[in-house]
């Protein structure tokens, strides 16, 4: 973006009810792995183990909000975010996964959100960022069909003790990537592999997401209630009819197979077939419950793929062709940077019957910083969320009804399998130190919110 495109972007243009903020998760951010009567979740174990972590990094302390909460939300009150989506850990609120409750845990987030309130920010829960109670995992963890009883039962605990000044809820984050990842792929935690434990998980997931919205719309007076979905821009190699065909296969995996049930679609199996085998886990009256009205769906949007058909990939048959050999720009994360994904990906889901509004939930990139002089200049990152808002903008003029944004993330944290190696906060983190250093994306997203500080 150039300084005359960059001059005309201002807050003002997104209109006076557009939501800005910033977003966390509790694994990646808050350490103290075992203070105060919290349980073990997948991710300490899986941390722990050997080789599933770049560098052996594990989260231990990671950013150490567990301690460091105030001094973070000050840094938010600081930069003028007024909205922070930060989540629940359930290990940390109920050790076992089950009843009964851990009351320290309870006053912890009570803390949290009494100061964010406190600071003239509003908070945002989301009640499950991947960090299931290992205790629930030994059973079966997602692929157990009462893990939805599990999650309804945990869910109802957090809308009775934190309702009364809650008011914005996230069921689940990003289904797609911990279940694929966490129990097709074993890269994530719990380190699960195959098809079937994938298929499970899919279902089991959904359902909970539909029972977990249901319980906080019973709960809390005027909740708004929505849940959050990893989408990525699909397109094909060529124009060759393969590889159109594999790019449509990948694109009903990764944005189209859990959105759909939510809406009342049900499960897109016509187009990958490989969800035929959820057929074997459907009973009763599953399909009437996979759908929840909610009040808005979040949008997780960092890239595009490249599709390529791929005889030897099982069940999509479709291989991506990484940006580094398409000769793009690309971030730490591997990942292309083309601003232009998140418009696509707000035309497509906009374009869905019954589509509730929607926000992007997350949206940021991982560079290489440095300190120098005390000062992080990470112009690739402002220029990144930048043009990322020119396209939100230009979708929002064309008729999508996108009514929010938040970063990620507030600060560097715990990357997951990246380790402490990918680095997207607005604010830098000494992970030795934990000295906390504004990088000049975060100034820049500030004066963007108010000019005047």
């Amino acid at each position: 973006m150039d300084k005359a495109e960059d001059s005309i972007l201002s807050r003002e243009q997104f209109g006076t009810d557009f939501l800005w903020g910033v977003s966390t998760a509790a694994f990646q951010i808050e350490g103290a792995h075992d203070a105060d009567g919290k349980g073990l979740s997948i991710w300490d174990v899986f941390s722990a183990r050997k080789g599933k972590i770049k560098n052996g990094h594990h989260a231990l302390d990671a950013c150490d909000f567990y301690n460091c909460y105030k001094d973070d939300i000050q840094l938010l009150r600081q930069l003028n975010i007024p909205n922070f989506r930060f989540s629940i850990s359930w290990s940390r609120v109920m050790p076992t996964g089950v009843l009964p409750v851990n009351e320290a845990g309870i006053r912890y987030y009570n803390k949290i959100i009494d100061f964010l309130l406190e600071c003239g920010i509003e908070p945002w829960v989301t009640l499950y960022h991947w960090d299931l109670p290992h205790a629930l995992e030994v059973k079966g963890g997602w692929t157990n069909r009462e893990c939805v009883s599990w999650f309804s039962e945990y869910t109802a605990v957090c809308a009775k003790h934190f309702g009364d000044r809650v008011k914005n809820w996230i069921i689940v984050n990003e289904p797609s990537v911990f279940t694929g990842a966490g129990y097709f792929l074993g890269v994530h935690a719990p380190g699960r592999r195959g098809i079937t434990n994938y298929i499970k998980a899919m279902h089991h997931v959904t359902l909970a997401t539909a029972a977990g919205g249901k319980v906080v719309r019973n709960t809390v007076a005027n909740a708004n209630i929505g849940t959050t979905f990893s989408c990525t821009h699909i397109e094909p190699y060529s124009q060759k009819p393969k590889d159109i065909r594999a790019a449509k296969r990948v694109d009903t995996l990764l944005n189209r197979t859990f959105i759909e049930p939510i809406l009342g679609l049900g499960y897109p199996q016509e187009d990958l077939k490989v969800l035929k085998r959820l057929d074997r886990y459907i009973i009763g009256d599953d399909r009437k419950h996979l759908a929840f009205d909610f009040d808005f769906i979040g949008l997780q949007c960092y890239t595009r793929e490249v599709v390529k058909y791929s005889l030897i990939t099982p069940y999509i048959g479709a291989s991506l062709v990484p940006a580094k050999k398409r000769g793009k720009p690309f971030t730490t994360m591997g990942w292309e940077v083309y601003p232009e994904a998140i418009y696509h990906i707000l035309k497509k889901f906009s374009g869905y019957k019954g589509m509730p509004k929607i926000l992007i939930t997350e949206n940021g990139a991982s560079f290489a910083d440095t300190v120098i002089d005390g000062k992080v200049n990470d112009k690739e990152r402002t220029q990144y969320l930048q043009e990322h808002l020119q396209q939100i903008l230009k979708a929002k003029k064309e008729g999508c009804n996108v009514e929010g944004y938040f970063v990620w993330s507030l600060t560097d944290n715990f990357e997951w399998a990246e380790g402490y190696n990918a680095r997207f906060g607005l604010i830098h983190v000494d992970f030795d130190t934990q000295q906390r250093i504004i990088k000049d994306s975060g100034l820049w997203f500030g004066k963007f919110l108010d000019p005047t500080i």
